[in-house]
């Protein structure tokens, strides 16, 4: 399942302490959707992967981004669109690093701060196809996990439900007064609705 695998001894350690395999799905949200939601799950269930944190991603200072919905907003629709949905957690942590944010720099900081859990890159077969684009990609495959998810045309090394649903098409759903139902959490359809309808 996995696209690199680190040299670890997590596998022959003691239960008492193992680390927990946490994936860190990264993104803008704007807004999650029930394909993201589909994804995580998928993931939970196919991989030794234990928990998955969607990584709201904050607004690159350097890069204004059309329709992108404020950090907070993202992240409240992302949390509510969670809350009764098992292993899969929304995260503000980039919110509270140097900008712009670079996936090197995240694991880093996470690895520091949660020293009990074992990370896990989850991307795209898009971005895998250009990952050596990546600052310190070849740092990341020492270092972390990789698995990936097929995306459009891209394959992964998953099988997961590709949902023909998208961030994008739901703006532009909503810009235009027609319906998201089914595309959305029913929780967070208003919200959305609310949230981008003059986006």
């Amino acid at each position: 399942m996995l696209i690199s695998k680190k040299p670890t001894a997590n596998s022959q350690q003691p239960t008492a302490n193992r680390q927990q395999p946490t994936a860190i799905f990264g993104g803008s949200f704007n807004p999650i959707h029930v394909g993201h939601i589909a994804l995580a799950q998928a993931i939970l269930r196919q991989t030794g992967v234990e928990e998955v944190w969607l990584m709201v991603s904050p607004q690159n200072p350097l890069k204004q981004e059309d329709g992108l919905l404020a950090d907070h907003l993202r992240l409240q629709l992302a949390r509510k669109a969670l809350e009764n949905t098992d292993g899969i957690v929304a995260s503000d942590y980039e919110f509270h690093l140097p900008k712009p944010s670079y996936t090197w720099n995240t694991l880093q900081h996470l690895s520091c701060d949660y020293p009990d859990r074992e990370f896990i890159l989850l991307i795209g077969g898009d971005n895998w196809a250009h990952f050596e684009r990546w600052r310190n990609w070849k740092d990341i495959l020492r270092t972390y996990d990789v698995v990936v998810y097929p995306r459009d045309n891209y394959q992964g090394t998953v099988d997961c439900p590709l949902l023909d649903v998208s961030s994008t098409q739901i703006r532009q759903r909503v810009r235009q007064g027609e319906s998201i139902s089914g595309m959305v959490p029913d929780s967070i359809a208003a919200m959305v609705n609310d949230y981008y309808r003059n986006r």
